[in-house]
């Protein structure tokens, strides 16, 4: 039997609403729990630069949650290494900074957060200073987290990600061997420049004696030098705070 036209809109109008109060009430459910999981990832990623993802791995939730708690205190900083605690008048956390957000920003007007990673329960006992970085790769975003040692110039480690790198080339920055090679390199060279590190074209050469090159990934030469792009950037943008770091270091040596 043919239904009217009234009828079709009727029950189209009637489908259309309990699909949208459906969707909506999944979204409200599924917001918090996403976030959640969001935030956890993020918590991995940046204690991945200071431990092993093996450790990582074998934790629950409640357990990186309660170890990051533990043992990263944090600050917001500004290009020229001041603190902020507060922005528009909207108290500001390292946690609450979105670093893709802040990318789009010219440089003058991003916030900086900065990790920073302690013995357990004992914030002054500091064993390194962890600083998100965040660029572009081959065909999207990369991002990572760099472990700087209290000399605020050895890598202690990295973690990297990506949003879209070609897997098996690109997406390579995201394997331990790849990251491992960063460890124990640094990032001024003898006259007191900073430099970073790079990964250089091609794979297979040995760069042990070389404090600011690793090997690079074969058939991925643009995501590397996103990568190297990404560190001498952002780690450039951190320079102010390193270098109060340093100073600060330097002083309690000669005191």
């Amino acid at each position: 039997m043919q239904q009217s036209n009234a009828y079709i809109i009727t029950f189209s109008v009637i489908l259309t609403v309990v699909l949208g109060l459906l969707l909506s009430g999944t979204s409200q459910v599924l917001g918090p729990l996403q976030k959640e999981a969001e935030a956890l990832d993020k918590k991995k990623q940046i204690l991945g630069a200071v431990i092993s993802a093996e450790e990582i791995g074998s934790m629950k939730a409640e357990e990186i949650n309660a170890f990051y708690n533990s043992h990263i205190a944090t600050v917001v900083v500004d290009i020229e290494g001041n603190e902020v605690t507060e922005q528009g008048g909207t108290p500001v956390t390292a946690e609450s900074v979105d670093i893709g957000k802040n990318y789009k920003k010219p440089v003058e007007e991003r916030l900086f957060p900065v990790f920073i990673f302690h013995e357990e329960g004992n914030a002054e006992a500091v064993q390194s200073y962890i600083f998100p970085v965040y660029g572009a790769g081959l065909w999207d975003a990369i991002w990572g987290f760099v472990a700087l040692d209290t000399d605020m110039n050895t890598i202690g480690g990295v973690t990297f990600a990506h949003a879209g790198e070609t897997p098996g080339l690109g997406a390579r920055i995201t394997e331990s061997g790849v990251q491992q090679r960063f460890v124990g390199k640094e990032i001024f060279n003898e006259q007191g420049e900073l430099v970073a590190v790079s990964m250089q074209k091609g794979e297979g050469k040995d760069y042990t004696g070389e404090p600011h090159k690793v090997d690079g990934m074969s058939g991925a030469t643009i995501t590397a030098n996103g990568v190297n792009d990404m560190l001498s950037n952002y780690l450039g943008h951190y320079k102010a705070f390193i270098d109060s770091k340093k100073s600060s270091t330097t002083l309690a040596v000669v005191n």
